[in-house]
C-alpha cells in the first residue's frame, strides 16, 4: 500500500547510522523517505513484500509480541509494533546498554492502556499498579504454522548466521510461503549449533529448525532409516519475518466513551481482581464490538478504579481482635463483608467515600492530559460498579451523607415538641433557642458566602457521568433504609437527578442474592411488573429495549379476587403483553424455578390485586381498553399511559386516574440457562457479570446508541 514503510538497512556505510528509517506522509512520525523502491515480491493472497536479495529485516517485517498470566505471545498490533521498534533502533549498536537508552521514551500501546520499556523489554500498565511486569519480545525468526516467535536469543543468532552466510544472494522466483515445500533428498547447505537445537539451511528460504534432545535423535533416526527426510520427520520450518507487514494505518480506533469499572467488597482479600474482572470484561466487548458495532470509527474503554487498598481505615486492630479458631473463614469475612461495616460506620464511611471519589478524578485527569482531544470531541463517561461499589459511587454522585438524616431527625422532634402542651417558660425558651438558631444559620450563610468568594469549591467528580449501570447492586436497600418511598412521577429524578447522570440502569442476575431492584421505589406497582429481559449475545434481530412493553411477573398466578378471575383468565392488555415467551418467576422449566429473591412481587390483595386487575384488564372487561392499548403501543415514549378503566366496583377506591408509567426501564434482568442451578447461581451469580457477553452487548448499545443518536443530532443541525 501506498502508506507502507520501507526501510534500507544493512552493515557498514549502507544504512547503520540511522537504521534506514522510512515513512510515509500519512504515518507523520518523522521519519523520512527511502530513496528508492526496492524490488519486491508478495505473498500469494496479498502477504508480507519479499525482496528479491537477503538483505537485513526492515522495521515493518519485524513483529513485537508481549505475554500475560505465562501464556502464549500476542503480537502487538502492526502500528504498536512498527513504534516499538523504531524506539528499539533508537538504541543504537550497543542496544539497551548503550548511552542513547536514557534517551528513549517508552512507547504507548494497546490503544493507550499499556507502555513499553525498549530498555527493560518490559511493559507496564498506565492507569493502574500491577505486580506482573508484562514481558515483551522482538520477533525475526517465526514457527511455521502458529507464527509464534522464537526465543529472541536464539532469533539473534539464527538472523546473525543468516546474514553471514546468505546476504546479497538471490531469493528463489518461486518463492511461495504459504505452502511448505518438501526437502525430501535436499542436502543443507549450511548449518548452526545452538545450545539445545540446531538449524539447517536448505535453501535460503528453507530452514528447519530441529532439536538435539535425546528423544529427538532417537526419533529423528528410526524414521530416515524408514525412508522419511530428516526435515520432514521432525523438523520445524521456520520463517524470516512476520506474516504481515507492520504499518502505521494497522492502528486502534480513537476512544470516545471511556467507562470506570468500580468494585465491591472483598478487594482487600484479592488485591488485583478488579484489573483481572476489568480485562475479562473488555475482552468480551471487544468480541461484541467486532461482530456488532464494526462499523463505528471508535470505540468504548474500560479503566480499573481500585479504591480500596490504598485505605488505612482502622489499620490491623479488627485483625487483633479476631479469635484465632476457624481464622481462614474470619479473615475472609474481614476482607470482604467487614467493608459493609466501615461504609455504615460514620468514623471510616468518609474514608472509602473520598477513596473512590478521588481514584476516579485522578482516572479523568490523566486519562484527558494523554488523550487531550477527548473532551475536545465531547467524549462521554460512564461508570460500571459493582455491589457494595454502586452505593458509594452514588452517594458521591448526588452527595449523600448520613448528616442530612441527623438533620432531618432533629427537625422532626422540634415539631413534636411545638405540638404538644408547654409551659410560660419552656415556651419563652423554645423561642429564644429557634431565634439563636436562626442567627447562627445567618452567620454560618454568611461565612460560606465569603469563603466561596474567595475560593471556588470543585466539583465532586470533574466530569459528567452518562451513563450509571449498576452490577449485582444493593443500592435500592440502602436507598429504602434511608427513608426513600415510591412517588408517582415516574421520572429516575426520583432517585437520582438526570442533571447528575443522564440514565440509571441496575442489571442483575436473578439468583443474585445481594441484587435489588430500583424500579418499584419510584412507582410501587412495578414491584408487580417483570424487570426486562436482557437479551442473548446472539440473538438473531432482537427487539430494541424501548420499544419492549411491560409484562407481569405471574399472570398465570392463582386469582385473588372474582373479578382478577375474569381478568386473568382472559387475554392480557397489548400494552401489557410480553415481546418474547419468557420464563415469569414462580414457573417451573425443566423442574429449575428461578429465586424468589424478589418475593415481595408477588400479587396479594388490597391495592397489589387491584394494580394487577387494572393491567391485566382484558377486551372483554371494557370495549375502551383495546383503543387504549393501540393508544399506549403508538406513544410508547409518553411519560405516561391509560392502560385501562377500571369496573365500577372499585370506582369509589381512588383509581380513576391513568396509572403512570416509567420515562426509561431501569431494571434490566439477565436471562437464565436453560440448564442452570438456582442453588449453585445463588453462590456464583454475583460475581458471573465480568465475562458475560450478555452484559458486554448490553453496556455497548446503551453507548453506542448515544453516539449515534448525537452523531444523527449533529447531521441535521
Amino acid at each position: 500500500s501506498g502508506a507502507s514503510l520501507r526501510y534500507s538497512t544493512g552493515t557498514g556505510g549502507e544504512g547503520s547510522e540511522g537504521a534506514g528509517l522510512a515513512s510515509s506522509e500519512s504515518g507523520g512520525s518523522g521519519f523520512s523517505l527511502a530513496a528508492a523502491a526496492l524490488p519486491e515480491r508478495r505473498r500469494p493472497g496479498g502477504g508480507r513484500p519479499r525482496y528479491e536479495v537477503v538483505r537485513e529485516l526492515g522495521a515493518e517485517e519485524v513483529r513485537w509480541f508481549y505475554r500475560e498470566d505465562r501464556k502464549t505471545w500476542k503480537p502487538f498490533i502492526g502500528y504498536d509494533s512498527l513504534r516499538i521498534e523504531l524506539a528499539y533502533r533508537a538504541l543504537g549498536p550497543g542496544g539497551p546498554e548503550s548511552e542513547a537508552a536514557a534517551a528513549v521514551e517508552p512507547v504507548c500501546v494497546r490503544s493507550g492502556l499499556y507502555e513499553v520499556d525498549v530498555v527493560s523489554g518490559e511493559s507496564y500498565p498506565v492507569y493502574w499498579n500491577q505486580t506482573e511486569k508484562i514481558p515483551v519480545m522482538r520477533g525475526q525468526w517465526f514457527i511455521d504454522g502458529t507464527w509464534q516467535p522464537l526465543e529472541e536469543e536464539e532469533s539473534n543468532l539464527i538472523e546473525q548466521e543468516h546474514l553471514n552466510r546468505f546476504k546479497g544472494q538471490q531469493l528463489q522466483e518461486n518463492f511461495d510461503m504459504e505452502v511448505s515445500k518438501p526437502v525430501d533428498g535436499k542436502e543443507a547447505i549450511h548449518s548452526l549449533k545452538l545450545s539445545r537445537n540446531h538449524v539447517d539451511w536448505h535453501s535460503v528460504d528453507e530452514v528447519y529448525l530441529y532439536s538435539d534432545a535425546t528423544t529427538s535423535k532417537i526419533a529423528r533416526t528410526v524414521t530416515q532409516k524408514l525412508g522419511f527426510s530428516k526435515a520432514s520427520s521432525s523438523g520445524t520450518r521456520l520463517h524470516r519475518g512476520y506474516v504481515e507487514e507492520a504499518t502505521l494505518e494497522d492502528r486502534p480506533p480513537q476512544t470516545s466513551h471511556i467507562v470506570f469499572v468500580v468494585h465491591g467488597i472483598g478487594q482487600k482479600m484479592d488485591q488485583g481482581r478488579i484489573i483481572k474482572n476489568t480485562a475479562m470484561m473488555r475482552d468480551a466487548a471487544r468480541k461484541v464490538e467486532e461482530k456488532y458495532f464494526s462499523n463505528f470509527a471508535t470505540h468504548v474503554e474500560f479503566l480499573p478504579v481500585e479504591w480500596r487498598s490504598k485505605l488505612a481505615l482502622d489499620g490491623d486492630t479488627v485483625d487483633s481482635i479476631t479469635p484465632d479458631k476457624v481464622r481462614g473463614l474470619r479473615d475472609m469475612l474481614n476482607s470482604s463483608a467487614m467493608d459493609i461495616m466501615y461504609y455504615t460506620s460514620p468514623l471510616y464511611r468518609d474514608e472509602l467515600v473520598k477513596g473512590l471519589q478521588q481514584e476516579l478524578n485522578r482516572l479523568y485527569t490523566l486519562f484527558c492530559s494523554r488523550n487531550p482531544e477527548f473532551e475536545e470531541k465531547g467524549g462521554k463517561v460512564s461508570i460500571v460498579s459493582h455491589s457494595l461499589g454502586c452505593v458509594i459511587t452514588y452517594d458521591i454522585m448526588i452527595g449523600w451523607n448520613p448528616v442530612r438524616l441527623y438533620e432531618q431527625l432533629l427537625q422532626k422532634e422540634e415539631e413534636e415538641l411545638e405540638d404538644r402542651w408547654m409551659s410560660y417558660e419552656e415556651q419563652r425558651l423554645l423561642e429564644e433557642l429557634y431565634i439563636t438558631k436562626q442567627r447562627l444559620r445567618e452567620i454560618e450563610e454568611r461565612l460560606h458566602g465569603l469563603k466561596a468568594s474567595t475560593i471556588s469549591k470543585p466539583p465532586v467528580l470533574k466530569f459528567k457521568v452518562e451513563n450509571f449501570f449498576c452490577m449485582g447492586s444493593p443500592l435500592a436497600v440502602f436507598l429504602a433504609l434511608r427513608g426513600i418511598r415510591p412517588g408517582n412521577s415516574g421520572s429516575q429524578d426520583h432517585i437520582l437527578p438526570r442533571t447528575i447522570c443522564n440514565r440509571l440502569l441496575n442489571i442483575f442476575h436473578p439468583s443474585d442474592p445481594v441484587a435489588y431492584r430500583l424500579e418499584p421505589l419510584i412507582l410501587k406497582h412495578y414491584s408487580n411488573i417483570s424487570p426486562v429481559q436482557i437479551h442473548w449475545y446472539n440473538t438473531a434481530n432482537p427487539l430494541p429495549y424501548e420499544h419492549m412493553k411491560p409484562s407481569f411477573l405471574n399472570p398465570t398466578k392463582e386469582p385473588t379476587s372474582v373479578t382478577d378471575s375474569e381478568s386473568v383468565s382472559t387475554v392480557p392488555s397489548p400494552t401489557t403483553s410480553p415481546v418474547m415467551v419468557r420464563r415469569h418467576y414462580g414457573e417451573s422449566i425443566t423442574n429449575i424455578g428461578k429465586a424468589s429473591i424478589l418475593g415481595a412481587a408477588s400479587i396479594g390483595k388490597g391495592l397489589g390485586g387491584m394494580l394487577f386487575s387494572r393491567f391485566g384488564r382484558s377486551s372483554t372487561t371494557t370495549p375502551q381498553t383495546l383503543e387504549t392499548g393501540k393508544d399506549g403501543a403508538e406513544g410508547d415514549d409518553k411519560k405516561t399511559t391509560t392502560v385501562g378503566t377500571p369496573p365500577l366496583s372499585h370506582s369509589s377506591s381512588g383509581f380513576l386516574e391513568p396509572i403512570v408509567e416509567l420515562e426509561h426501564r431501569i431494571d434490566f434482568e439477565l436471562r437464565e440457562g436453560l440448564v442452570e442451578s438456582r442453588y449453585w447461581s445463588a453462590v456464583t451469580s454475583h460475581t458471573a457479570y465480568w465475562s458475560s457477553l450478555d452484559v458486554a452487548l448490553f453496556l455497548l448499545t446503551f453507548m453506542y446508541k448515544q453516539e449515534d443518536t448525537d452523531k444523527s443530532s449533529l447531521d441535521t443541525i
